[in-house]
Formats: C-alpha cells, structure tokens, sequence
C-alpha cells in the first residue's frame, strides 16, 4: 500500500485495485490513476471530516463513489450523485464494489470504518476516541473511557494493515488515551496519528513518551502535509517504510 496524508484526519490509501480517500474536506491530492475506482468515505458530519466538495470528485476521477455516515443529511448529496453512495450507521457490514466496509459507534458522531480491499484491511476511526477533557465531570469523561473500550474492543483478533487514530493535543494530559489504547489492545502493521490541528510535534511527544510500549515501533512519523509512505510487506515486526519529500 502508499498512503498519502492530504490534512487533518484526511488520507488516501491506494491499494492494488483500488483507491481508499477518507474524511477528505481540502488538501491538495496526490496524482492519481483515473481509471482506478475510487471510494471516498466521511465518518460523520462535522466540517472538519465531510464537505459536499467531494462530490466534484468524479470530474476528475469517474470511477469514484461515496460511502458515508447516516448522520449526513441526504440532502446534502447532490442528485446525480445518490446512485453512487452508500449511507452506513454503526455496527454494519456492507459490499461495496470491490471492498468491504464494516463500521464501529463513535464516541462522538458517526462511525468509524474498517475497510477490507482484496488482501489489506484497513481502520479509520474517525472520531472514535477516548474524549476525556479537563474540567468535565468525572463522571462523564469515565463514561466516555469506558464507552471508548467497548467500541474499540470490537476490532480485536481482526488483522489491520493500517490504522488512523485521533491524537489531539487539546486534550492536555489525557492526549493519548485513546490512541494507546488502541496501540496495546488491538494494534495495526502501521498506526498513523491523525487529527493534530497541524500540530505534529504531539507525534514526538508520543512516541517520546511512550518508547518502552509494545507497538510504539509501529507509529508513523508526520511532519507535513503531501507525506506518503509505502508498506513495502506485511511482515509487521520488520515493517519497511518510506517517507519521500512530497506527494
């Protein structure tokens, strides 16, 4: 697989038949193949994850479709457009072309996708995290680390290539429940810290912090927008990754 941070919790995944875009809403995209079909996923309605400017897509790339949370309004997909998307609520498996997309609750809203396209599988969470802010009750944030759990949980015994998580600095010393979690309980061949407000610096602390945790080694470096790197095998143990000067 290449994968290409575009921005934010955005990434294409391009895989041997197929292209994989999630929560895209602006970034420059790298060159594609205009004949590879396309999939483009949003995990839920907030203007940082869903932009009806996907739906210029196909202009460019005229095998692309659309699978997205059932907590956009449909009448925010353009009529021409309905005939190529797929709407998915939480806990549900669906075909779709040539993957298949299952889906986990979010702790916030919508859902987060596992997608499976021929022989690699991969994991966005979307806003699926453990969501535990300073100065809320402590009541609700051992609500939300316990809802966190029984979400993620579902994604154990399953062999994920690659793996978007949330880790966002706003949330002070709790930053990295979430993501270490997911890192410890499930894992991934490559984990790649996502929804940093542009702030990559929060990718060192972590893995700083971390650096004696079983899977560490497996957290991708993000330093700019356009970076991309290949899995070059699946031997995760001696995984192999590149990160070129642009996208």
């Amino acid at each position: 697989m290449k994968i290409t941070y575009i921005y934010h919790s955005s990434f294409l995944v391009e895989c041997s038949s197929v292209y994989l875009l999630f929560d895209y809403f602006k970034g420059t995209l790298p060159p594609m193949n205009r004949e590879k079909p396309l999939y483009v996923f949003a995990s839920h309605r907030h203007g940082d994850h869903f932009s009806p400017a996907i739906f210029d897509l196909p202009k460019l790339f005229p095998k692309a479709s659309f699978i997205l949370s059932d907590d956009i309004r449909k009448g925010r997909v353009p009529d021409e457009m309905m005939d190529r998307t797929i709407f998915m609520g939480p806990d549900m498996k669906r075909e779709a072309g040539q993957i298949i997309v299952e889906t986990v609750r979010s702790t916030d809203e919508g859902v987060a996708f596992l997608v499976s396209a021929g022989m690699d599988t991969v994991y966005h969470a979307g806003d699926l995290n453990d969501w535990t802010w300073e100065g809320e009750p402590e009541e609700d944030n051992e609500k939300m680390s316990r809802e966190y759990r029984e979400y993620t949980d579902k994604l154990k015994g399953r062999e994920i290539d690659a793996a978007f998580l949330p880790l966002d600095g706003r949330l002070e010393q709790h930053y990295a429940r979430g993501i270490e979690y997911f890192m410890r309980s499930v894992g991934a061949g490559i984990i790649f810290p996502m929804h940093c407000w542009s702030d990559y610096t929060v990718i060192h602390k972590f893995k700083q912090q971390y650096k004696d945790e079983p899977g560490i080694e497996t957290v991708a470096d993000i330093t700019r927008q356009g970076q991309s790197f290949e899995v070059r095998n699946k031997n995760y143990k001696s995984l192999m990754l590149s990160s070129p000067g642009g996208a």
